[in-house]
């Protein structure tokens, strides 16, 4: 793809691909998580569940796919380490693009945007979240251990992780990202989230950025999105909580480059022994990676884009006690063995009242979280 460029300001120097020792990570804004070793693996995310409540394994990390029933690269490791400090985070290093492509371009996705959102005004469904991915070849091979760091220093909250999926599947293949969206986290009977749905792209005019703030927290549009992750999750924990408290309106909260619609919930469980990965079965995906109902949409998503992989799934962790955290697998990538080859996704909630355009330039901006800590400007 012509007229790829990088950042002048990033180091231009050529790099080896540093090996990452750990074979998980998750930074958080209270602590990050380290995981080393194999002890068991599991591609079976109910395999890897029942030997957690069972107490045949001390803990697990990992990845689970947006369809969790095919696809999971979960581990029991040797040893798992949680600090109270998010990773300090380091400047992206420049990588250059030699080879790019847009799966689907940029009119197709339009095109099938404005198809979905026909089918909502029809009634077969509330809301699809699609998404499109980039393929990128690039030069020096990407370190995951650089990009990991680089990845949290994107954000202020120093959100990344990292997952070697290789030691699961042999690959030789790390799922690395900087999601901001909180599937849950378990401490005790205590369970929180806080999904993201409904967005608008940041800018570097202190006053537009502002301004597109409060148009955000304003928009019929994005709080209808919103309506429908925090109305399926509601019900999801009703089932198995007691004192489920919603917030009756979102927060507006921002990331390096979007602002987001996010609204914390907290619940408490009535049977504390149900572990964080029990509960990210649950609860993924939410209608803010999926829609709604969620098995309609999920239907739409396979017929329109196939098989979504990691993308839109769950990274995380659990300890013996099954208290853990999970994070959707937003704002990511997947990068082959030979650190070259790389894949990512952006995606948006389509609604009745979607613009075809205004969805493609969404997956846009979404896209820079990755090609920012890869140090690349632009794909244009």
């Amino acid at each position: 793809m012509a007229g790829v460029t990088t950042s002048a300001s990033a180091d231009p120097v050529v790099h080896d691909a540093e090996p990452l020792d750990d074979v998980f990570v998750l930074s958080r804004p209270h602590g990050t998580v380290r995981a080393r070793g194999v002890e068991q693996i599991f591609t079976d995310v109910h395999a890897a569940a029942a030997a957690l409540r069972g107490g045949r394994v001390a803990g697990l990390t990992g990845a689970i796919g947006f369809d969790a029933e095919s696809t999971a690269a979960l581990v029991a490791p040797t040893a798992m380490s949680v600090s109270q400090l998010p990773i300090d985070g380091e400047a992206p290093r420049t990588h250059t693009v030699t080879a790019a492509a847009l799966v689907p371009d940029v009119t197709e996705h339009r095109s099938r945007v404005g198809h979905t959102i026909e089918r909502i005004r029809g009634g077969e469904v509330d809301k699809v979240v699609l998404a499109r991915r980039v393929d990128l070849t690039v030069e020096p091979a990407v370190s995951p251990a650089h990009l990991v760091e680089s990845l949290a220093g994107g954000n202020s909250e120093r959100n990344a992780f990292a997952v070697n999926l290789g030691a699961v599947t042999g690959s030789g293949s790390w799922l690395l990202g900087a999601s901001p969206e909180l599937l849950l986290r378990k401490q005790g009977d205590e369970v929180t989230c806080r999904p993201y749905a409904g967005s608008a792209p940041r800018s570097t005019d202190p006053d537009v950025d502002r301004a597109t703030a409060e148009a955000l927290r304003g928009s019929a549009k994005d709080h209808a999105e919103h309506a429908f992750v925090i109305d399926f999750l509601t019900e999801r924990l009703t089932r198995i909580c007691d004192d489920v408290e919603v917030p009756a309106e979102p927060e507006v909260l921002a990331t390096g480059e979007v602002w987001h619609l996010a609204t914390p919930i907290k619940a408490r469980l009535c049977d504390p022994k149900m572990t964080a990965l029990d509960l990210a079965l649950l609860l993924g995906p939410t209608p803010a990676v999926c829609g709604s109902p969620t098995e309609a949409a999920a239907e739409i998503i396979a017929e329109v884009e196939g098989d979504r992989g990691f993308y839109a799934g769950a990274v995380g962790w659990c300890d013996g006690n099954g208290d853990g955290e999970w994070m959707v697998t937003i704002r990511c990538l997947e990068l082959a063995a030979d650190g070259h080859h790389l894949r990512t996704w952006a995606g948006g909630g389509i609604v009745a009242d979607s613009d075809p355009q205004a969805e493609v330039d969404e997956t846009s901006v979404k896209l820079r979280t990755v090609l920012n800590a890869l140090g690349v400007d632009s794909l244009d």
